[in-house]
């Protein structure tokens, strides 16, 4: 891609993909749960016309100035807002807005490059940096909990569980020990710090299969920031905010967030209850749309070697469709 968005850093995940699955209209209603660096809703702000709305979410203050001057780079007559706030809170955030039915739903719930790159941030085992790992660290609602305040508070037991469900680490039990007892000699308080610990912890044949902080990592920071409620909540308020033939599309980068997703959209496909051997439904459940992504579209070779970061993720879409028997006032006309 050429312009501006080929001098930044951040590469939107499976653009092309995404947008085509996402089917816009260019009077859509659009709503980016996560707004990140603005490439994605870029790419659905270019899509709409004088009719179309969009409405970008972001958490994270630095992301959303960032994203903010980014979009207003792009020559268009749909409107379009940047809100502050969580992906978790869409429901509140469109009934604030008197949206009661969008055309497009759309979350990338990884990290951007900025975050990852920025030691500041402390999300990366790569560079030194503070045990923060909070996705919102400005203004009066800033989380206040950090990855700090866990690995230095938090009970034995209750660490090793983060560690083991978040990050589905084999040795949370022995890095939760470990833990504990460096910090009764000294506070953890570096990114670093903590990989050294964590390489102490585990067998030397785990250490020569790749870097082995980065499952603890990733559970430091889905408690942090309650990424799996999130997403919950998030996955609770899509079928009841999509128009009709309306799509949800979320990317995903670890089976934990990907079965969550895989598992909801399933429901929403086929949510009868009645067990198997019923000659006819009686719970009175009906599909409420289809999955159209298959068993999933993962990015190509191509895109891997131009983003390595891409290589895990994975791109879900639902598509709503809305029966007789549902209340007519969800259809767009």
């Amino acid at each position: 891609m050429e312009g501006p968005q080929a001098e930044r850093k951040h590469i939107p995940v499976l653009a092309t993909e995404s947008i085509a699955q996402l089917q816009i209209r260019r009077d859509s209603v659009c709503i980016d749960c996560t707004l990140g660096e603005g490439g994605h809703s870029r790419l659905i702000l270019e899509q709409l016309g004088p009719n179309g709305r969009l409405i970008a979410i972001d958490r994270d203050a630095e992301a959303r100035a960032s994203a903010t001057a980014y979009l207003r780079e792009v020559k268009t007559e749909a409107s379009w807002e940047v809100v502050a706030g969580t992906f978790g809170k869409l429901a509140e955030i469109c009934r604030e807005r008197d949206i009661v039915a969008a055309d497009v739903i759309f979350a990338d719930i990884g990290m951007s490059s900025r975050q990852v790159d920025e030691a500041e941030r402390g999300f990366s085992y790569l560079q030194d940096g503070p045990l923060d790992m909070r996705m919102n660290r400005s203004g009066t609602d800033a989380d206040e909990r950090t990855a700090e305040t866990l690995v230095n508070e938090l009970g034995e037991r209750e660490l090793a569980d983060i560690i083991r469900r978040y990050g589905e680490e084999r040795y949370a039990a022995s890095i939760a020990r470990r833990i504990v007892a460096e910090r009764r000699q000294k506070r953890i308080r570096g990114t670093l710090q903590l990989l050294e610990i964590i390489r102490s912890a585990v067998p030397a044949a785990e250490r020569r299969k790749g870097n082995p902080a980065r499952r603890t990592f990733q559970a430091l920071r889905i408690a942090v920031n309650r990424e799996l409620q999130e997403l919950e909540d998030l996955l609770d308020a899509v079928p009841e905010l999509l128009a009709d033939r309306g799509r949800c599309g979320i990317i995903s980068y670890h089976s934990l967030e990907d079965r969550l997703i895989k598992q909801r959209m399933r429901t929403w496909q086929k949510p009868c209850t009645c067990p198997s051997d019923f000659p006819v439904c009686v719970c009175g459940l009906l599909p409420l749309g289809k999955v159209v992504s298959g068993s999933g579209i993962e990015p190509s070779a191509a895109e891997v070697k131009r983003n390595p970061r891409a290589r895990s993720a994975r791109l879900r879409v639902f598509e709503r469709i809305i029966g007789d028997a549902e209340s007519p006032k969800r259809n767009r006309t």
